[in-house]
């Protein structure tokens, strides 16, 4: 590890003033406490400005979610102006301003190299550790990742100012890298990530200097904290986007980094089921972030290892394993490999299996396996399942709509059902005669029950 390791070749920033009857930015469009922000900090006499993505995405006629700050202030500084300020990281120094559920992420502008200053480090290949070195606006503008992402708006005189040519690129819809793109991704391979979600996002190119180095450099993302792969496997697939995140995932070479057992057996399957179900899921998963609604990381985990499942399921039933133990250790062992990869926590691994666990109690039709499965706490998201995989087989048409008709009973009624033959299996069950019970005596010899 170096400390002072020399960083990336960046360009030289060119300033740029898009001026407010230029720009389609208002601040009627901005959050009120990032507003206060920038103007608390210009009334102490530090410079402050709305940066990334709420710039981008005001540019790009779509409603940010997030507000963030860039400021010469340091996080010391942003701390004694306001009571409601906390700091947070050691990679990356922030300060957040908190205002009810609300929090404004302030930065302190990044310089680009670390003379002696320790504050920066990477590692041998040139991943960057950690990076408080401070400088000026225009060297924070060339260390962000993205031209879009460079885009800085002045509360002084409402103009937004770019230093890399991100206002061009946001006009032409364009995802571009600042500086050499390989040793940018070296310096933090979620980057690659991170344009397929943008590209996803904003529905932009990913410029083709930018896209090029991105397949033979996918291994790196095996380097990233698996709990950081995590949170941005989450960020892929709820943002609303997850269909085309995952095409730009497969374009770019980036599916088998991110997750490499369920690259296999899609890769393994001729007939295309397994991609057409998962592909479905994320369309539905679209289609409920658009209508507001949750989606459990649990089933989106299920929808994207379920190719990994099949494919471990049917190795270990062609070992000769019995159905109900290959199963379990499918489960399993599918889990462990992604646990590796991506930290899925054991509050999503364990429903997710019980999801999968459960598909094969859906063609039994017993009366009490009926209620018992109704019953079960995971049985909605299980018979959702069970519905996504009409998509890659009609196979399970009838199961399907055996369980949608058991659910439109009322559940008192469900309950009562205990005594009637409701479901199959039942009339033969009432019509065979009653075997008499005999009962022992203490001392072992039987008896014939009284009359």
């Amino acid at each position: 590890m170096t400390d002072t390791a020399a960083q990336p070749s960046l360009p030289t920033p060119e300033l740029r003033v898009i001026a407010r009857d230029v720009h389609d930015i208002s601040r009627k469009q901005m959050s009120p406490n990032a507003l206060r922000v920038l103007y608390r900090l210009r009334a102490a006499g530090f410079g402050g400005y709305l940066v990334g993505g709420a710039v981008r995405d005001l540019l790009a006629g779509i409603e940010p979610k997030d507000f963030d700050v860039a400021t010469d202030a340091t996080p010391e500084q942003v701390k004694a102006l306001f009571r409601n300020c906390r700091l947070i990281g050691r990679r990356f120094r922030l300060a957040h301003v908190v205002y009810g559920r609300e929090i404004i992420e302030v930065a302190t502008f990044r310089a680009n190299s670390a003379d002696d200053n320790d504050d920066r480090q990477t590692d041998d290949g040139g991943r960057l550790l950690r990076d408080n070195v401070y400088g000026t606006i225009e060297e924070d503008a060339v260390r962000r990742d993205f031209t879009a992402n460079a885009l800085y708006y002045a509360i002084e005189d409402f103009s937004v100012r770019d230093y890399t040519g991100g206002y061009a690129d946001v006009q032409a819809r364009l995802l571009r890298l600042i500086g050499e793109p390989e040793a940018r991704y070296r310096e933090d391979p979620v980057r690659m990530l991170r344009a397929a979600r943008l590209a996803a996002k904003l529905g932009f190119t990913i410029e083709a200097a930018t896209a090029e180095p991105i397949p033979y450099l996918a291994p790196l993302l095996a380097e990233a904290a698996p709990a950081r792969l995590f949170e941005e496997t989450l960020k892929l697939f709820l943002s609303g986007h997850a269909v085309a995140s995952f095409e730009l995932l497969e374009k770019h070479g980036l599916l088998p980094a991110l997750l490499p057992e369920t690259a296999q057996a899609l890769a393994s399957n001729k007939s295309g089921a397994l991609r057409r179900m998962l592909v479905q899921g994320l369309r539905n998963t679209d289609a409920r972030v658009a209508a507001d609604e949750s989606v459990s990381p649990a089933f989106l985990y299920a929808v994207l290892l379920w190719p990994a499942y099949c494919r471990a399921l049917a190795q270990l039933q062609a070992q000769g394993v019995h159905a109900a133990e290959a199963q379990r250790r499918a489960a399993d062992r599918v889990t462990l490999h992604q646990v590796g990869r991506t930290a899925l926590p054991r509050r999503f691994s364990l429903p997710m299996q019980e999801i999968w666990l459960l598909q094969p109690r859906f063609s039994l039709r017993q009366r009490k396996r009926v209620f018992r499965l109704l019953s079960h706490p995971r049985f909605r998201a299980a018979f959702d399942f069970l519905e996504l995989r009409l998509s890659a087989s009609d196979s399970h048409a009838e199961d399907v709509a055996f369980w949608r008709e058991a659910q439109s009973h009322p559940a008192e009624a469900v309950a009562g059902a205990e005594h009637e033959a409701v479901v199959e299996g039942d009339d033969e069950a009432q019509d065979a005669p009653r075997k008499k019970r005999r009962r022992r005596r203490r001392n072992g010899s039987a008896s014939q029950a009284p009359a």
